[in-house]
């Protein structure tokens, strides 16, 4: 079911776009959604947050994907109180070298939360860097799937793909807001 005020809010924030794109993983796109524009509107923030809290219940432990998830575990951990890790692309190469930022203890069962799935890449290598620390990751939670092809592929890893938003709600929303 689409989230209509999010749809609305994500529109306002300019963060849906609509022209001849090329996305991160190399293909092209008629829409995109500019994740940048969304994760620095409080308005977009609370409403996610609000969202993602509404998703989440008993979960032990919260993940975002460095960098553009990490906005959206932060609000999301303060509005449910859950404290969060943060799972970067690759260990960084000074400190501690870690690819898992923040406490996570073996066996935790952990929600990954994402910005945008389109190919499902992103969070895949999340989870298993999440998995390969020690921790039960079973869902992804994204703000937006693109659907094209995120779910079938987490699918594979026995990984749930959960989203607020899809490209068919604000596809038809953007049909709908043209047609008045």
């Amino acid at each position: 079911m689409a989230n209509d005020e999010l749809i609305e809010a994500l529109r306002a924030a300019d963060a849906v776009q609509f022209g001849e794109f090329e996305l991160s993983h190399g293909g092209t796109s008629n829409y995109y959604v500019d994740k940048y524009l969304f994760e620095t509107d409080p308005e977009c923030l609370r409403l996610i947050a609000d969202a993602f809290a509404d998703e989440l219940d008993g979960v032990e432990k919260l993940a975002g994907v460095a960098l553009g998830a990490v906005p959206l575990v932060a609000v999301t951990a303060v509005e449910t109180d859950t404290p969060y890790v943060i799972a970067r692309k690759k260990a960084k190469e000074y400190g501690t070298a870690k690819r898992i930022e923040g406490r996570l203890d073996e066996g935790e069962e952990v929600v990954v939360l994402e910005d945008i799935a389109t190919t499902g890449n992103s969070a895949l290598d999340a989870v298993e860097a999440l998995r390969d620390a020690g921790a039960v990751v079973e869902r992804v939670l994204v703000v937006v799937d693109r659907q094209e092809g995120a779910a079938e592929r987490l699918a594979e890893a026995d990984v749930e793909l959960d989203s607020l938003v899809t490209a068919d709600d604000l596809l038809a929303d953007a049909d709908a807001a043209s047609d008045g």
